[in-house]
């Protein structure tokens, strides 16, 4: 389980995450929606340490995250919304550089990365240097060495950039077969449709405040109240706050 209690954020006296409250349970694919400037990123980079809170709480199973940030990160795969891979290593070498950092032996690393060439269909690129690659494909390979370690948590930030359909596809099947089998997904995405397509729990942010949280088919019911598609739906709540 992932919790934020008053989780909060300022840049001096703007107020990026404003004292926000979120459970996201295990196994739920939990979809968090907002407008450019909203505060996803913001609020992921605080429950993946890479920025300190200004006050409120981030609990993982129960461990407080900035308590204890090295047992919590082992439990944690971050994809970002811009892959990062050194450019002089081949896809392969930078999936086993990504396993070492979680001391993976060696021979079961090889067994995971085998697999996650095969779930994301990376074959016929994975011994080419990432400079190489498009956008697209340093996506697939950071997903991939976010999986490697078998974490319970995947933190995603908007995993969508620069596939193309077949790879949003994949990713879209591997989410929904890890949530299936008990991984936990946190994903920020501007996609509408990949959150009704794929989520079973959704929030809205905007202005740096939660508008709305509920499962999926909740936001379907408000949708067919308001007689809106979910874009309509989405422009109608975020211009409401």
């Amino acid at each position: 389980m992932l919790e934020l209690k008053n989780l909060e954020k300022k840049f001096g006296n703007f107020v990026a995450v404003n004292k926000i409250n979120l459970k996201i349970n295990k196994s739920e694919l939990f979809g968090f929606l907002g407008p450019n400037g909203a505060g996803k990123t913001t609020t992921i980079k605080m429950i993946v340490g890479l920025l300190s809170p200004t006050s409120g709480k981030i609990f993982l199973d129960n461990i407080d995250v900035w308590q204890k940030p090295l047992e919590t990160k082992m439990k944690i795969g971050y994809i970002p919304d811009q892959p990062f891979v050194y450019d002089k290593l081949t896809g392969r070498e930078y999936l086993y550089f990504s396993g070492g950092l979680y001391n993976i032996a060696k021979d079961i690393l090889k067994i995971k990365i085998d697999e996650q060439i095969e779930s994301l269909k990376i074959g016929s690129w994975i011994d080419k240097r990432t400079e190489e690659y498009s956008q697209g494909m340093r996506q697939r390979i950071v997903i991939a060495s976010a999986f490697l370690h078998d974490p319970d948590f995947i933190i995603v930030d908007e995993p969508m950039i620069g596939l193309d359909p077949q790879s949003a596809f994949l990713v879209k099947r591997l989410f929904e077969d890890k949530s299936r089998n008990g991984i936990t997904i946190f994903m920020s995405t501007h996609s509408l449709n990949v959150v009704e397509e794929i989520c079973t729990n959704v929030s809205i942010i905007n202005k740096g405040n939660i508008i709305f949280i509920d499962t999926i088919d909740k936001l379907h019911d408000l949708k067919k109240e308001k007689k809106n598609n979910l874009e309509e739906l989405f422009i109608q709540l975020t211009n409401e706050e």
